[in-house]
């Protein structure tokens, strides 16, 4: 359960963007391990005929959602990584409030021409 509950939680100690990668990937692998030791801690047990371990249940569905989460994570980052390093190195140099909020509406652009040519073109 503590490794769900830490590959869940690691998905918030990311802070650069190349940092986060690998944050990402420990999470994710944190996360199925979590899974799998929850999932064969259950069957052991339904094996033995024992009662469940604590926390075998708790850990199988936090392990899945950090994995889940992470693998989303990585997905969203395999697809706009160069929209979010422009975004990560226009932060980097903004010093204002109107600053920021230029790269964040300069991302937003970005991501909205990248769905915007994915859409299909013609009537029906």
């Amino acid at each position: 359960m503590a490794m769900g509950a830490l590959s869940l939680g690691g998905l918030f100690l990311a802070s650069g963007l190349r940092h986060a990668i690998y944050v990402i990937i420990g999470t994710l692998v944190i996360g199925a391990v979590a899974a799998w030791l929850g999932s064969t801690a259950m069957s052991q047990a339904r094996k033995g005929r024992t009662g469940r371990p604590r926390g075998a249940v708790a850990g199988l569905v936090l392990g899945l959602l950090g994995l889940a989460f992470s693998g989303l994570a990585l997905i969203v980052f395999a697809v706009f990584w160069n929209q979010l390093s422009t975004y990560w190195n226009c932060t980097n140099g903004a010093n204002t409030l109107t600053a920021q909020q230029a790269c964040q509406h300069q991302l937003s652009q970005t991501i909205s021409n990248e769905f915007g040519s994915f859409t299909p073109s013609g009537g029906s």
